[in-house]
């Protein structure tokens, strides 16, 4: 109120930022080709452009992870809050699982636990956004990348796949882009939405060109191990000697639960430059200004993708048994 009267308009105004950021997500373009559905054909809807598997019955996750969720509920263990960046036993487990495929040896303190792949991106794209800075994305690619940069104000760059040579990346372009406010490449493999997968000799040429660059690899890894031709997945991480190495993932595909909402970050940098730039430490505190999976999701880690491994007696402490 100002001299006795009432403003004649609302102060309260949304942000205009988050109107006017760039780039659309899947969910938001499935929603407004939703809202053009005849409301009079009784047919279903069948949803193809979102990776849910679990919206068609003839896909259930393993009975085993069901059972681990039951006896994390009835254990009555998981009912608080979690560690910003996890609980310290699903973070163990998942570093002792994604080194196996590594050259060295990932620690519990490389891995960060998310709320789905999702917002491993947003951290990703937070940690990275600065005055001046730029990312390179693929094209084709996933557009939560593009919708979360441009919410951030972060500029971001296509460099194209190239659908002759199986959608690999095209290295002479992401020179060419690539210039001193260059923080970092995006890498989807296994491909999203073109379904490839790169072989070693291509992901050991783009880790090669990130170091030429001085840029990290952002490796986009949510659908890993789930091929169907003749090329085997390699992980990113593999060359995080060459170029430091940031895997996003989640359990989202591989178990057919993208409602459980449970993802990750992981530093795979045997070198220690994400440590010494303090991109770990702006990792860590983003998530302690944000939120973390539910702590009975993140228990059934070393129950789902381990039940078949055979665990060192040394590999938990005695706290965690």
């Amino acid at each position: 109120m100002e001299n006795g009267l009432f403003r004649k308009k609302w102060s309260s105004s949304a942000n205009d930022d988050i109107h006017s950021a760039s780039g659309l997500t899947v969910k938001e373009f499935l929603n407004t080709l939703m809202k053009f559905r005849n409301p009079e054909d009784e047919r279903q809807t069948i949803p193809l452009g979102h990776g849910d598997p679990s919206a068609f019955p003839c896909f259930r996750t393993t009975q085993i992870a069901d059972d681990a969720v039951v006896d994390s509920v009835r254990s009555a263990k998981f009912n608080g809050y979690s560690s910003t960046v996890g609980i310290p036993l699903a973070r163990r487990s998942l570093a002792y699982y994604l080194s196996r495929a590594l050259p060295y040896k990932l620690s519990p303190d490389d891995v960060f636990l998310t709320i789905g792949c999702a917002q491993a991106i947003e951290i990703a794209m937070t940690v990275f956004t600065r005055p001046g800075a730029n990312i390179l994305l693929p094209r084709p690619g996933f557009p939560y990348y593009e919708a979360c940069a441009g919410f951030r104000k972060l500029e971001y760059r296509h460099f194209d796949l190239l659908p002759d040579k199986g959608w690999e990346v095209d290295l002479e372009a992401v020179e060419a882009l690539a210039d001193e406010n260059t923080l970092g490449i995006v890498i989807i493999n296994p491909g999203n939405p073109c379904g490839n997968v790169y072989t070693y000799e291509h992901l050991k040429k783009v880790a090669e060109t990130a170091k030429k660059l001085g840029i990290i690899v952002m490796a986009d890894e949510v659908y890993a191990h789930l091929t169907f031709g003749s090329n085997p997945f390699v992980p990113m991480g593999v060359f995080g000697s060459i170029a430091p190495v940031l895997t996003l993932g989640s359990i989202s595909k591989r178990w057919i639960v993208p409602g459980w909402r449970l993802g990750w970050l992981v530093s795979s940098d045997p070198n220690g430059i994400l440590k010494e730039t303090k991109v770990v430490d702006s990792i860590i505190r983003c998530l302690n200004i944000s939120g973390h999976p539910a702590t009975l999701i993140c228990d059934i880690l070393p129950l789902c993708e381990h039940q078949l491994i055979a665990m060192p007696e040394n590999f938990y402490t005695q706290e965690e048994r």
